[in-house]
């Protein structure tokens, strides 16, 4: 089956195809460094994480670019009220967005340009469209002319007049028609600026990303992706800015990751329900909640409580025990056996099918969470049968769970002699309890139980011994 990718620009799923393959390029819009990332922001990064790790697992060899804004009116703001300079802002929340990224496992890009550090191929862009007839100065600011580019609202696929209808001109602006955009803002007192041809200034939001796209992955490019906030004004002004420099097209697949809300509410400082991943990691294992984003598909809107975290966090322990179990088993399995494994056999390879089935099907993680889930169902009939378990079958079946892991990376895997012991006192309670299940004193073996459980120490029994786990944090 062909990987099959919805594109937002044509509204439609359509095979993947790169310009070069295998080589794909890959734009991820990043974060705007002034303050620490919210649970929002690292569903975008999560998803597009793990679509990354997916075709490269595919066989295609991925450059992804991953931009910082480091300097525009946010930041500006910020750093005036905490008394401090723009790059010392953007230095603090850089390392807290690295920090916060790793927690989560997501993986950098392998370039993170700044958009500082790239105001050179800004301004040459920007000269680019004005020769284009594009661009002009007011004021000594730049603007782009959207009347002048006959393609502008494709991608929001909405005409100039109804984009015009939400549009706003902020107190300041000096342009022609509330459609056109800041390329470069004339210096303001107390603001930093750089030298330019239209005089001291600094770039606007939406050139930077352009430019740095063009500067590391070439002029055309495979996939351009971020949140749905973003499809306007932002990757609209992209795509007219960039072709309209080129007069080729900028990318060929959009993608877009749905909007996350809390409790049913839109994320706003105004409502006072922002919540930050260094706020949710407080309370959750990282992992629960890059299962919790996995869960659903990532053009769909996902909302967000406590309470669904919880159920999240219940489904991938559920996967994190079998893991163990799996390898728990594995020192007293036999290599000269395969007794009662043909269906789990026959499981894993199905497994691995619907898997790949469901991500080239536009990266439908919630559909391949679901074959793990099958594949687990199966992998504990096996691992409580009255059989002796065969290695070669508890390796392969580990080895899927390695290799789906890579991807979405939610588990722990774990060697035997890496998995958790406990202390000598519980190890002896169970032992005795085992003791009393053989005499059949099954009110000593139950109050065992019991205590071991005000312990936070659940006990299985299967016909291959007692299996024991921690009991989960309410």
């Amino acid at each position: 089956m062909a990987l099959r990718i919805y594109n937002t620009l044509t509204h439609r799923k359509e095979e993947f195809e790169p310009l070069n393959p295998p080589a794909v390029t890959m734009y991820v819009c990043g974060p705007t460094v002034y303050d620490y990332i919210h649970i929002g922001n690292a569903r975008v990064f999560i998803v597009f994480d793990v679509i990354r790790r997916y075709l490269n697992y595919r066989g295609y060899r991925v450059k992804m670019v991953q931009n910082y804004t480091d300097i525009d009116d946010k930041m500006i703001r910020r750093a005036a009220e905490e008394g401090i300079s723009v790059p010392e802002l953007a230095e603090r929340f850089i390392a807290a967005y690295k920090e916060d990224a790793a927690r989560l496992r997501v993986r950098p890009a392998d370039v993170q340009p700044r958009a500082t550090e790239h105001i050179g191929p800004i301004i040459g862009l920007i000269r680019r469209l004005e020769k284009r007839g594009l661009a002009y100065v007011s004021g000594g600011d730049v603007y782009f002319d959207t009347g002048a580019f006959p393609g502008y609202g494709q991608l929001s696929h909405q005409s100039p007049e109804e984009l015009v209808a939400g549009a706003r001109v902020e107190p300041g602006e000096r342009k022609r028609k509330p459609l056109d955009f800041a390329l470069w803002k004339g210096r303001k007192p107390g603001e930093p600026a750089w030298d330019s041809p239209w005089g001291e200034g600094r770039p606007g939001w939406h050139i930077e990303c352009s430019a740095m796209a063009m500067r590391y992955l070439g002029e055309s490019i495979d996939i351009h992706a971020g949140g749905a906030d973003l499809i306007f004004p932002h990757h609209e002004n992209e795509i007219a800015q960039s072709s309209g420099a080129t007069g080729k097209p900028f990318a060929r697949y959009w993608l877009h990751a749905g909007y996350l809300n809390i409790d049913r509410q839109k994320m706003s400082k105004s409502l006072g329900n922002v919540l930050t991943v260094r706020q949710l990691l407080e309370e959750f294992n990282p992992l629960d909640f890059r299962f919790f984003i996995l869960s659903a598909h990532y053009r769909s809107p996902l909302n967000f409580s406590r309470d669904l975290l919880l159920q999240a966090r219940s489904g991938r322990e559920r996967l994190q025990e079998l893991a163990d179990n799996l390898s728990r088993a594995l020192p007293a399995s036999r290599r000269d056996t395969e007794e009662g494994g043909d269906q789990l056999r026959q499981s894993i390879a199905a497994a691995r099918e619907r898997f790949i089935e469901a991500m080239d099907d536009d990266f439908n993680t919630a559909g391949a969470l679901a074959a793990l889930f099958e594949l687990a169902r199966e992998a504990n009939i096996y691992l409580n049968g009255d059989h002796p378990h065969s290695r070669k079958l508890l390796e392969e079946c580990l080895a899927f769970y390695g290799e789906t892991n890579a991807l979405f990376d939610i588990l722990e895997l774990r060697e035997p002699d890496e998995l958790e012991e406990l202390d000598e006192e519980l190890r002896q309670m169970i032992a005795r309890r085992e003791e009393a299940r053989r005499r059949k004193d099954w009110a000593t073996a139950d109050r065992i139980r019991e205590e071991l459980l005000a312990r936070g120490i659940i006990l299985e029994d299967t016909p291959h011994g007692v299996r024991w786990k921690r009991k989960p944090l309410s």
